[in-house]
């Protein structure tokens, strides 16, 4: 997995990804623990409504900048956005109304609406061929999951010696030394694209309405979004008010979903190699979430027991596990189903209607838990879970279609294996809905 780093350009975009993200995590624990002195037991309803907020951004300006990314220099646009990100991380400290917390949030999270899409059209062009890519996502994954392991150790032990606020430092350094790192590298320039603004700015969206595999990636966004904003949201308000803990408890149970999440990572590469289908891990992982979700409910019945905080690290991990299952593949469902010049928009696009799912179902996680209870809570966004992992399995093709190519040169990779049938090649897999496979109309054959 590691032989990726070798390429200079991820090497030094993967760093910077590594970086912000810790800091980003120590942010994290800092927000939820400054919710909760701002108030109290409600702490759930206004994070929820803080992370609406960062939604509500994400949406607005990601299609936005997918728009008039190919306008800008790369280097210049993710810059920028880490830079804005520091400053509005530098004034975090000094929050002392709610209200504070909405405005800087969202313009936080405008900035990285803005950072997030540019840095994953970057990499596939970085890495062109399919192992490489492959292994640079389940790096980015495992990414995401050693910063929920290891940042939220950091945090408690840096608890322990300084006042959470100062947690908000660490956000403000990481986004300075990943615009340092992205400064230091040459980038390659995407692909020309034509068309008006209000073209680009929606054809991302359109594939995505337009082909089967990315249709179905639609509900797996909601199921996961289902998942991790339970986890996001309620994990202050199980650890404090649940189970009595203090505040040093609350990282150990964001890192028991981070060490889930980065199991699933480090397995990923080698079963993908050895041919499990992307529509396969990601749909039973979806599937698993409604479980997770049935075993949290039941949990929250409970009113006492010590076995309860084991039990509640195991479902986090859980959560993880399955949320990896589908979050990892997911870069090459889109670098598949997007042509090379549509790449930008195509992860705009994702980065826009996944965050849309959060949220609906981040205000939902903190609404439901202050006005109805956990149990509500659970028990409601599991329902939303297991639906929306049933409609994905309802909208993806079935594996194995049987199908035909004509117009591609014999030696292109994807022929590999097929048999030449008049002028055309005939083969048989399961069909990401990409731009080699358009022409289908959803049934075997064509």
């Amino acid at each position: 997995m590691l032989s990726v780093l070798r390429d200079r350009t991820y090497r030094h975009l993967f760093a910077a990804q590594v970086i912000a993200l810790i800091g980003t995590g120590l942010a994290t624990v800092a927000l939820g623990l400054l919710a909760y002195d701002l108030a109290g037991a409600d702490a759930g309803q206004v994070l929820g409504t803080a992370l609406a907020i960062k939604m509500t951004a994400y949406v607005a300006i990601a299609p936005a900048v997918g728009a008039v990314a190919d306008r800008l220099p790369r280097r210049t646009l993710m810059v920028s956005a880490d830079l804005i990100r520091a400053g509005v991380a530098l004034l975090l400290p000094f929050v002392d109304q709610v209200w504070q917390v909405y405005v800087l949030v969202f313009l936080l999270q405008s900035a990285s609406a803005a950072f997030t899409p540019a840095f994953q059209a970057v990499v596939p062009d970085a890495l062109p061929e399919e192992r490489d890519y492959t292994r640079a996502l389940s790096l980015s994954r495992l990414a995401y999951d050693l910063e929920s392991l290891f940042s939220p150790a950091l945090a408690a032990a840096l608890l322990t010696v300084m006042p959470y606020t100062w947690l908000f430092s660490g956000t403000v350094v990481g986004f300075l030394a990943s615009a340092a790192l992205v400064v230091s590298t040459p980038l390659p320039k995407p692909a020309a694209r034509t068309g008006g603004a209000c073209a680009k700015a929606t054809a991302g969206s359109r594939l995505f309405f337009t082909l089967p595999a990315l249709r179905a990636l639609l509900a797996l966004n909601l199921a996961v979004a289902a998942a991790s904003a339970m986890v996001t949201v309620n994990s202050v308000v199980y650890v404090r008010d649940f189970l009595g803990l203090s505040a040093g408890a609350v990282p150990l149970a964001l890192g028991a979903y981070g060490a889930g999440s980065m199991a699933v990572a480090l397995a990923l590469p080698r079963l993908l190699d050895r041919g499990a289908a992307d529509r396969t891990v990601m749909l039973r992982g979806a599937l698993l979430l409604g479980a997770v979700f049935a075993g949290l409910a039941a949990l929250t019945t409970a009113s006492e027991g010590t076995w309860r905080l084991p039990a509640l690290l195991a479902l986090w991990a859980a959560f993880g596990a399955a949320c990896s299952m589908v979050l990892t593949p997911t870069g090459r469902l889109i670098r598949d189903a997007a042509p090379p010049r549509e790449r930008t928009a195509a992860f705009a696009a994702q980065f826009s209607l996944s965050h849309g799912a959060w949220l609906l179902t981040y205000p939902l996680a903190g609404w439901l838990g202050a006005a109805a209870g956990l149990r509500a809570a659970a028990l409601t966004l599991g329902a939303v879970a297991a639906g929306a992992a049933l409609l994905a399995v309802r909208l993806w093709r079935d594996p194995g279609t049987v199908h035909t190519h004509t117009g591609l040169c014999p030696d292109h990779p994807h022929l590999a294996g097929a048999a030449r049938v008049g002028v055309a090649w005939r083969h048989s897999h399961g069909l990401a809905g990409d731009v080699l496979h358009r022409h289908l109309s959803g049934v075997s054959g064509s």
